[in-house]
């Protein structure tokens, strides 16, 4: 018969399932928010990395966040204003382009 040290296991290995599922999930919203500034920015994938975790720590919200915040805006086209002024200034600096919607430079 299992003694108590078991079922400890049993929710260590539990948790650890749990930890690694959600790491995938939020690998997956990273993975699909750098493809978001990689198309939209026209900046190369190291780049689209680069500038999502400048949004992040120039508005001191989790990368997580950042990147699940630009895939709402890829559907619905809402953005919270911090989050769009540090994605431009971020391509300013990485890419050739502006946020797509906004007045063309002259």
């Amino acid at each position: 018969m299992p003694t108590d040290g078991g079922s400890d296991q049993i929710f260590e290995l539990q948790e650890q399932v749990r930890q690694l599922k959600e790491a995938v999930v939020s690998h997956a919203v990273v993975d699909q928010a750098i493809g978001m500034i990689v198309a939209l920015g026209r900046v190369a994938p190291d780049e689209g990395w680069v500038v999502l975790k400048e949004v992040s720590q120039h508005t001191n919200i989790k990368l997580r966040n950042v990147a699940e915040l630009i895939l709402i805006w890829g559907r619905t086209g809402v953005m919270p204003a911090e989050i769009r002024v540090a994605l431009e200034d971020a391509l300013d600096h990485h890419g050739p382009t502006q946020i797509p919607g906004a007045p063309p430079e002259r």
